[in-house]
């Protein structure tokens, strides 16, 4: 009966080791598959996160355009006030230096005292 109980036993931890690598097996599944749903909930958090960021931007950024095609608009006004005021006065400007270069007179400045002879 001994030789008996000893197989008998022997088959019940035969059966328990079994059951040990059914239960690690199903435990690694379970870990993988969470780990993939996990992994699926972040990316579907991520692009979530993702259109709001390109909606918020797309809503903030229209208003930064508007004010550049403002300042565009502005900056073009005054570069044809320039370009006009240049065309009215451009030509005494460029005689009135010529005028200056052209008609030297020379003086002795006043530190400079005056030569003896």
């Amino acid at each position: 009966m001994s030789a008996q109980n000893s197989k008998g036993i022997q088959t019940l931890l035969d059966a328990e080791r079994e059951a040990q690598k059914i239960v690690q097996k199903d435990r690694s599944k379970r870990v993988k598959d969470a780990r993939s749903e996990a992994q699926k909930e972040i990316e579907d958090y991520r692009k979530q996160k993702e259109e709001e960021f390109q909606k918020f931007e797309k809503e903030h950024t229209s208003g930064n355009q508007k004010a550049e095609e403002d300042a565009g608009k502005d900056a073009d006004e005054q570069v044809q006030g320039i370009k006009s005021s240049g065309d009215k006065s451009g030509q005494k400007v460029v005689d009135d230096l010529l005028r200056v270069v052209m008609d030297v007179r020379p003086e002795v400045p006043d530190r400079v005292s005056a030569p003896t002879a």
